[in-house]
């Protein structure tokens, strides 16, 4: 087996105040804070309740998960330090989607663009970046990836709750995310040449700005040697993140041996995978998804198993171990939508399904305390 290829996490988390739970517009004080007290960089978001980690480079998963949680370790001490709550949360529980928006051009000109669209994407993703020798490979390993979106988004459904209320979504920020001109499942590409055109396309029309704002579920990153799949909730446990992260460098290590051997991507078509991706949002990983071979419906697990299956030989020993592993301890619990209704169930209180959110965003830190602090000027 070839060395395993290199990955990077980023994840994008919610501020809320910790008295209300409704989004806390700090991102920006809380990257300063962060910059000035642990010399860590986060980024700010097109909306300003938000805060996005990244990783450095990593070489295993071992790697991945420690700066995972010393990222939403510095992340929630800092939002904790301004009054704030750190979350990870696809959409915000309570309270309405935050309609301020960052001061950066940027988000200024996405703003103006696409007007209470861009005020209302409140949402947090997972975005996991592995690398490949080259531009072309990169859209030619996106046609490999793209038929496995659907059951890779329901690995960490982490959003079942909007505006106080039960959506009866797994995953209601995919439903959010998908009125966004340029988000879904990327079209086949025939070539190279068809993923340059297809993206001009897109720019001269307006529904992206630049190459940065083609938001597909897998695309070639416009400023990176990667492949970046960008389907996934962001993960509620730093486990649940590691392990849509080895199924992503496993897809991806798989269709770069496809790639060697001349092997054709399944050409599955895009509304196919959009129907999918819909009934994914619903169940989730515990209900029934489409499996876009077939035309039919069967049990999202079962489609799991299929997925590990086909990436295993690419896997490794180890990391074969924790996706087993961590897939048994999702059918123990759910996964994170499951977790947040559960909590509402025992009394009816979203208070509980905040806690809960608190509480798995810094799971496996034992020292940790989340008392709110005073604001801070």
């Amino acid at each position: 087996m070839p060395p395993a290829l290199t990955l990077g996490v980023e994840e994008e988390f919610l501020l809320v105040d910790p008295r209300t739970g409704e989004p806390a517009p700090h991102g920006r004080e809380v990257a300063e804070a962060a910059r000035r007290r642990f010399g860590v960089d986060l980024d700010v978001e097109l909306v300003a309740a938000q805060v996005e980690t990244r990783t450095a480079v990593c070489h295993d998963l071992a790697d991945v998960r420690g700066q995972l949680h010393g990222l939403r370790m510095v992340a929630a001490e800092t939002a904790r330090g301004l009054g704030c709550r750190l979350l990870a949360v696809g959409v915000a529980p309570v309270g309405g989607p935050d309609l301020r928006t960052g001061s950066e051009d940027r988000y200024r000109r996405l703003a103006g663009d696409y007007r209470l669209l861009a005020a209302e994407q409140s949402i947090c993703g997972c975005h996991v970046h592995v690398a490949v020798p080259d531009p072309e490979t990169a859209v030619r390993v996106c046609n490999h990836v793209r038929p496995w979106l659907p059951v890779l988004g329901t690995v960490t459904a982490n959003s079942p709750f909007a505006r106080g209320l039960d959506t009866g979504y797994a995953s209601w920020r995919s439903i959010v995310w998908a009125r966004w001109p340029s988000a879904g499942p990327p079209p086949y590409f025939e070539s190279p040449e068809h993923y340059e055109s297809t993206c001009n396309m897109m720019v001269e029309s307006g529904a992206a700005h630049d190459l940065r704002n083609i938001y597909w579920d897998v695309r070639p990153s416009s400023h990176l040697p990667t492949v970046e799949v960008r389907v996934a909730d962001v993960a509620a446990t730093v486990d649940e993140a590691v392990l849509l992260a080895a199924l992503v460098r496993g897809l991806v290590a798989t269709a770069l041996a496809g790639l060697r051997r001349g092997l054709p991507a399944p050409p599955v078509p895009t509304e196919v995978l959009r129907a999918a991706m819909w009934r994914a949002a619903r169940d989730g990983i515990t209900g029934m998804s489409l499996d876009v071979f077939s035309g039919r419906l069967e049990p999202t697990r079962l489609l799991l198993d299929r997925l590990v299956h086909h990436v295993r030989d690419h896997l490794g020993a180890a990391d074969l171990d924790l996706v087993r592993h961590r897939l048994s301890a999702l059918d123990a619990d759910g996964g994170g939508a499951a977790r947040q209704r559960q909590a509402f169930a025992r009394a009816g209180r979203m208070s509980d399904v905040l806690e809960l959110l608190a509480r798995d965003t810094l799971s496996g830190s034992e020292t940790w305390t989340d008392e709110p602090s005073t604001p801070t000027a």
